[in-house]
């Protein structure tokens, strides 16, 4: 069952030590902003309860992982505040999940684009199926992956970052992702992935969680800088998406 909620929706759910984020969208489970502040504050939540060991982050149905940021936010934007705000809105998130006390694996079922990437990016470990294949896309409409780019970087290094994000035309399949780093395992059906993901987060959650906080910490260490980075990278794509080149690019996607 999909959410038919314009704002979409997220819900959180703790059982055994394991705490599962499940958002969700109509328009392929894409987030609009206030979807975006909604995790970020899950993050933050689920940080401090000592309950927690483990954060699962999951999408709903059984197609794309994540589609990006809102399109409808995005063509509606009129100022380079407004823009910059707007592009923060992932660049808040991901801050949230480096923050995150707890470590994070991410349930990657479905094709993931744009920010979407930069989710799974963030994940400190992602498991998918051979559906989820990836896409930066932002060069073609005249801007760029700015903000995510640490986070994709981190994973699979400036030359995948290059090769994913230059040819912003193409998808890379999953094994290309799993190739470069951005997924752990790769399994040939959700049930399988939905198995893996329930017995790895049991497995991780019985270990000794001051433990799993100090290896977070390890796996996260020397970008403290993104707090602010990513917010600057925020302000250049809030600039760029006013140019005319992106207000062309965009008008021909409008219905």
């Amino acid at each position: 069952m999909t959410t038919t909620r314009e704002n979409g929706s997220l819900y959180i759910s703790i059982e055994n030590k394991i705490a599962t984020i499940e958002f969700g969208h109509p328009a392929s489970n894409s987030f609009p902003s206030e979807l975006l502040e909604r995790l970020e504050k899950g993050f933050q939540k689920l940080s401090e309860d000592e309950s927690v060991n483990v954060i699962v982050l999951k999408s709903e149905g059984e197609k794309a992982f994540c589609a990006g940021a809102s399109f409808d936010e995005l063509v509606a934007i009129e100022s380079m505040q407004q823009g910059k705000l707007f592009f923060s809105g992932f660049a808040n998130v991901i801050n949230a999940m480096r923050d995150c006390k707890k470590l994070i694996i991410g349930r990657i079922q479905g094709k993931t684009v744009g920010g979407g990437v930069g989710l799974a990016a963030a994940c400190d470990y992602a498991l998918a199926t051979e559906a989820a294949s990836i896409k930066l896309s932002e060069l073609s409409i005249g801007i760029g992956p700015f903000v995510i780019a640490p986070a994709v970087e981190r994973k699979i290094g400036v030359s995948g970052l290059a090769e994913l994000s230059l040819a912003a035309h193409e998808l890379k399949n999953a094994y290309w992702a799993k190739e470069k780093g951005l997924y752990a395992k790769v399994f040939d059906s959700i049930k399988e992935l939905d198995n893996e993901v329930l017995l790895f987060s049991e497995k991780l959650a019985s270990y000794n969680p001051q433990a799993l906080i100090e290896m977070k910490k390890i796996l996260w260490e020397n970008t403290a800088s993104w707090k602010n980075l990513l917010h600057e990278r925020a302000a250049i794509s809030g600039e760029l998406v006013l140019s005319e080149f992106t207000t062309k690019a965009l008008a021909k996607f409008q219905k």
